[in-house]
This record gives C-alpha cells, sequence and structure tokens, in this order.
C-alpha cells in the first residue's frame, strides 16, 4: 500500500512519494487539466525571483517547481526527503543542484536564502508550524516566504464541487497515469483536513514570519501565502 494517512508519519509520506515519483508530474498535470501550470507561474511572480538571489525551493520532489527559478537567473536549490522524487528530478533536470532534507530539520545554515518556497508541500509536514519555523530560520533578515498550498474555495457551489465530487473521483483520474493512485486518496484525505486560507495565515505568524498574506487562484482551490523574515 503506497498512501500514508493523516497522521503524516514521515516514513511513509516518504514511502508514498518514492512509488509515485516516476510519473509524479504528468499526473499531477492531469489532475488539474494543466491549470496547475498558471498557479507555478503565479508561484513565481509572487517570490519575484532576481538574479543572483538563492532560493530554497522545499518539497520540490522533481524540480518542477525549482526550474522557473533558475530560468530566472536565481540559483534555486531543490530540497526534498524523497529520494525516489530526488533521483527522477536528477534525471529530468540533472543542472540543478538537489538536495535531500526534511523540512522539519533543515541541513542548511541559519540566515542563508533569499526566499524560501514550498509548493502543495506543507501540508504533509508532520509538524507544519516546527516546518515554518525551520523556513525562517534559514531566510535572510527581510527575506521572503511564498507557500503555494491547495486551500478552501470562498464559493459554496464551487466548494461543494470540488470538496465533494472532484475529490472522490481523484484516485480514478489518478490511476490513468500514477502507478500507485491509492496514494492520491491520501492527497483528497490531506486538503479536506487542511486549514482554511486564514488558518493557514495563522500557522505562518505562529512560526515569527512577519505581515502574512494570501491571494486565492482559481476562486480558493489554491491559494498563495506571503511573509517576509
Amino acid at each position: 500500500m503506497a498512501r500514508a494517512d493523516l497522521d503524516k508519519q514521515p516514513t511513509d509520506v516518504r514511502r508514498m512519494f518514492d512509488t509515485v515519483a516516476r510519473r509524479y508530474d504528468l499526473t499531477n498535470d492531469l489532475m488539474t487539466a494543466g491549470i496547475q501550470r498558471s498557479w507555478r507561474r503565479s508561484m513565481v511572480e509572487a517570490v519575484a525571483p532576481r538574479p543572483g538571489d538563492l532560493v530554497l525551493d522545499l518539497a520540490a520532489g522533481t524540480g518542477c517547481s525549482s526550474e522557473p527559478f533558475f530560468d530566472r537567473g536565481a540559483t534555486a536549490v531543490p530540497c526534498d526527503f524523497s529520494v525516489g522524487m530526488l533521483q527522477q528530478g536528477k534525471k529530468d533536470r540533472p543542472a540543478l543542484p538537489f538536495v535531500a532534507g526534511d523540512g522539519t530539520r533543515l541541513p542548511f545554515l541559519d540566515d542563508t536564502f533569499d526566499a524560501v518556497t514550498i509548493s502543495y508541500g506543507l501540508r504533509n509536514f508532520v509538524d507544519p508550524v516546527a516546518g515554518l519555523t525551520e523556513m525562517l530560520r534559514v531566510t535572510r533578515p527581510g527575506g521572503r516566504l511564498v507557500v503555494c498550498e491547495f486551500s478552501t474555495p470562498t464559493n459554496g457551489a464551487l466548494r461543494s464541487l470540488y470538496m465533494d465530487g472532484f475529490m472522490r473521483a481523484l484516485p480514478a483520474i489518478a490511476s490513468l497515469t500514477a502507478s500507485a493512485a491509492d496514494a492520491y486518496v491520501y492527497l483528497a484525505e490531506s486538503i479536506r483536513a487542511w486549514p482554511d486560507q486564514a488558518g493557514l495565515a495563522d500557522l505562518v505568524a505562529e512560526a515569527g514570519w512577519q505581515r502574512p498574506e494570501w491571494r486565492n487562484l482559481t476562486g480558493g482551490i489554491v491559494a498563495l501565502h506571503r511573509a517576509t523574515a
């Protein structure tokens, strides 16, 4: 069984992502009907990487989310604790400096990065506040945090369609490409259990970040959260 449970034991989560690594990017594109590409562009715009910036991309998986920072002249460091994801990423994107690391115990010195990002990965941390605190530790004073995460649609009809209809269909959609579609049962469960936009902003503030704010994408299916070190 590839899926993790909502207690999010790191070994289980790591094993689950190792299992789905080979076709992970393709499956994500299929599940979102390609909309994730516009979400990624919004993420890059929110980070606003400059040439010479050092950007840590956590839960980076195969490096798909890291590549746009590299393309804009920043030094992008993809970090993930799934060795399977990192191995696939190194095959697909050999120019990126992949690093194995646990988001709650990052292998980096204090005040290292100009920006820290994480896309759809904070939800998988056994302790999100501990992860956000570590992100703050490795970010330079005045540096920025951008979290892109599934959230709660603001429109009632869309929320019902998304939370009930799409979430039930998710494993079946994933089965068209994924080698372990049962892992996407966990994905649906973890999205339902995740805090809404204001709830995540509270977690960001609890970890010590300043001026947390968010912007909804696609009606709140995804939200971009930003804050400053």
